[in-house]
């Protein structure tokens, strides 16, 4: 494939009259750890939920691996190679965290019905690599010690990183993450940022990261997006960035 991985491509997002984005265009390239920050308020949320097709754009494109896919079922994202994490957690509760990462197979699929209902052996190697996927997952993030633990049982900071779990469950290709670190505590951030790196490193995943903890941004991000009221304001590395005059404008005010 040549070019970016995904392209916003003047792309406005509008709720009646108010214009939640406007003409925004933002490239990120296969293999990178890309930082989207700005101010709240700034359309960084409401960005990554056209790619996710929470919101449909008023207009623009959006291309994944060439693909424009503004328009495409909210359904088939998943089963494209995108994964998100949100801002406010979205697992359930009262099932394990085994069960909540075995959801994130689902894009791959449990079989024909009729496979399930004479449970084939097919079905059951399909359920047996699932399982050994989650298990690497569960390996990878250090939640040995929680697998059989109920999702509301859990310590705050480990439920986000289930979540994160859950997501890479499904083997995506790029991974929105929006305010990982929001919640967390020093330590746990200093764990996010390894996995992030070996997220990319070791996985092979592109990274799209949502976030407001500027030491985390600069400790893991290859190049930052400011954005500010819908569009972008400045883009470069983390140090250029925040050196920006109107990025500081934007924070601070004139």
């Amino acid at each position: 494939m040549t070019g970016p991985l995904l392209e916003l491509d003047k792309v406005a997002l509008h709720f009646g009259g108010l214009a939640a984005i406007s003409d925004l265009s933002i490239s990120v390239n296969a293999g990178e750890v890309l930082a989207v920050i700005g101010p709240n308020g700034a359309g960084k949320t409401s960005m990554l939920n056209l790619v996710t097709r929470v919101f449909e754009a008023t207009k623009g494109r959006i291309l994944f691996k060439g693909q424009d896919i503004a328009r495409a079922p909210r359904s088939k994202i998943a089963h494209l190679g995108i994964a998100r994490t949100f801002q406010n957690i979205e697992l359930f509760d009262a099932a394990s965290v085994l069960d909540n990462l075995l959801l994130g197979r689902h894009r791959f699929g449990a079989g024909a019905w009729w496979q399930q209902v004479l449970r084939t052996p097919g079905l059951t190697r399909r359920e047996e690599d699932h399982r050994a996927k989650v298990e690497t997952v569960i390996e990878f993030l250090d939640l040995s010690a929680w697998r059989n633990a109920r999702v509301a049982s859990l310590p705050y900071g480990v439920r986000k990183v289930v979540e994160l779990g859950r997501a890479l469950c499904s083997e995506p290709e790029i991974l929105f993450l929006d305010e990982p670190a929001s919640g967390l505590n020093p330590e746990e951030t200093r764990d996010l940022a390894f996995w992030i790196d070996d997220i990319r490193t070791d996985l092979g995943i592109t990274v799209v990261m949502i976030e407001h903890d500027m030491s985390l941004v600069s400790a893991v991000a290859d190049r930052v997006v400011c954005m500010a009221q819908g569009r972008v304001l400045a883009q470069g590395t983390s140090a250029e960035v925040q050196a920006h005059p109107d990025v500081i404008s934007a924070y601070l005010g004139t």
